[in-house]
């Protein structure tokens, strides 16, 4: 079941929540972590609280972002990534893209080919759906991207199946999600009482731990790096051709996000941007988020 939106779509004027994703079916009695802008006053480590509807989560972002231009220009610089990303390692022609858990700020506000779905309607949504259950005809999809989505999936499988189904030879699942180095373990465990971050979970299915754990933030890593042999077998038409950090995370640290409290004036932004690209190995150790690549290999299903 899915609903058109409108492909023409009101595109444009909010911003992707790098800590949002797409709740899905696999826990239907489970209410989506939705962060209020009061949020923004939190202290890292204090979690911020939660509003049970996903648009207002939308709409108390866009009033985060109003006030936070910094952040603005650090999710651009993902969507220009994961669009880069997707040049360099499609070898398909299809023509549709599409966008999983869109949010406010959704990748086609760069690019307006790709199509951005969602749960529910939105100003910036052309199309309503599950991404366990796509609304496309088989192998008719180039690009899947997914910003924070991925962990979301109560059991990924289920995802990678439909991906398989849709994505032709040489299509792609692009992925920007949390990821595992020192400084992601000691601080995601601790900013969201609705997300674990737990590396030693058994299998890859995201149980509720009662009324709050939705989410396991660490889910590709044991995906595609703890688990990775287990990854290969079951899907031999699925291959890894790239994991690599995100190099911007001073300033999305430093900019608070959409959740928490800038923790730098403004002017130092610029400094930070300069030094990014100078931290070489620490981005390993220091990184918060990763982009992650898969493509279609065969045609076997």
């Amino acid at each position: 079941m899915f609903r058109l939106v409108g492909l023409s779509g009101k595109r444009g004027r909010a911003i992707q929540d790098s800590f949002s994703g797409l709740l899905h079916s696999q826990n239907p009695g489970i209410e989506e972590s939705i962060v209020t802008s009061g949020a923004t006053e939190s202290t890292l480590g204090a979690g911020p609280s939660f509003l049970p509807n996903t648009l207002e989560r939308l709409s108390a972002h866009d009033e985060v972002l109003r006030s936070k231009p910094e952040i603005v220009e650090v999710f651009q610089e993902i969507h220009h990534q994961l669009l880069a990303l997707e040049a360099e390692h499609s070898r398909c022609s299809a023509s549709t893209r599409v966008e999983l858990g869109s949010g406010s700020f959704p990748l086609s506000s760069t690019d307006p080919g790709v199509l951005a779905s969602e749960v529910v309607s939105g100003a910036s949504v052309d199309l309503v759906f599950d991404g366990t259950r796509m609304p496309f005809a088989d192998q008719s999809v180039s690009t899947l991207f997914l910003q924070n989505v991925f962990h979301h999936f109560g059991d990924p499988a289920r995802f990678l199946d439909e991906a398989l189904r849709v994505l032709p030879m040489g299509g792609l699942v692009v992925l920007f999600e949390p990821y595992h180095g020192l400084a992601s373990q000691l601080m995601y465990p601790r900013l969201f009482s609705t997300e674990t971050f737990d590396k030693k979970m058994l299998g890859w299915n995201v149980e509720s731990g009662g009324p709050t754990v939705v989410a396991n933030q660490a889910l590709s890593y044991i995906v595609f790096v703890r688990d990775r042999s287990e990854f290969e077998r079951h899907f031999k038409d699925l291959e890894i051709v790239s994991a690599q950090p995100f190099t911007n995370w001073p300033r999305y640290l430093a900019s608070g996000g959409l959740n928490f409290r800038r923790v730098l004036p403004r002017r130092a932004f610029r400094a930070l941007k300069a030094i990014e690209p100078r931290l070489g190995r620490l981005h390993q150790v220091l990184g918060l988020h990763q982009f992650i690549v898969l493509r279609r290999t065969g045609l076997t299903r």
